[in-house]
């Protein structure tokens, strides 16, 4: 595989069938194989959690995509990852957000184009990422108190953390735009 990313992802042979599976499956699903998923092929157990975990919040109960691709598209934002930036603008606009909507989170979390539940959320998930050791029972109280249950909070934290795992991910083995790092791998699902 020809790649210009720090490390090569190629899986073990022996597990590359059920990697090629799983890579096939999102491209059908996402009408493209994006690059970051392709570096966790080099860790099929890895790339099985990955997915597993995605699936789940896409069909969260409570949480809804709009407030999940906000929550990545901040994050992404503050750490700088051009790579996550643009999927996730690409994935909001296309659940109807415009560039000016996002623009306008960016400057200030209650512009967000969210109800003010899912405000109150977003805001208390990016100060756990960004400052952790100041969340008080206080600010899971207020929180609880527009609807969202311990569970519900918990899982928002968790989405925001990963997203930040991930991105350090890429980052690291510089796995920045798609299609700079891994240009030749596609599978023929599309």
């Amino acid at each position: 595989m020809n790649t210009t990313a720090l490390i090569d992802p190629t899986p073990p042979n022996e597990e590359m069938e059920s990697v090629e599976a799983i890579f096939k499956s999102i491209e059908k699903s996402l009408g493209l194989l994006p690059d970051g998923l392709v570096l966790y092929g080099i860790s099929p157990p890895l790339l099985k959690t990955f997915v597993d975990s995605f699936s789940y919040f896409v069909n969260h109960h409570q949480l809804s995509q709009e407030l999940l691709g906000l929550i990545r598209y901040l994050n992404s934002n503050s750490v700088e990852c051009p790579y996550c930036i643009d999927f996730n603008a690409g994935f909001l606009v296309g659940l109807g957000k415009t560039p000016e909507q996002l623009q306008a989170t960016l400057e200030e979390i209650d512009n967000a184009p969210l109800n003010e539940n899912e405000k109150a959320l977003l805001s208390f998930t990016m100060k756990s990422l960004n400052e952790p050791e100041s969340i008080t029972r206080e600010d899971i109280q207020a929180v609880r108190n527009f609807g969202f249950s311990e569970r519900d909070i918990f899982d928002a934290v968790v989405a925001a953390a990963n997203n930040r795992a991930f991105t350090t991910v890429l980052k690291t083995f510089d796995v920045i735009r798609q299609g700079a790092s891994f240009p030749t791998h596609r599978t023929d699902a599309a």
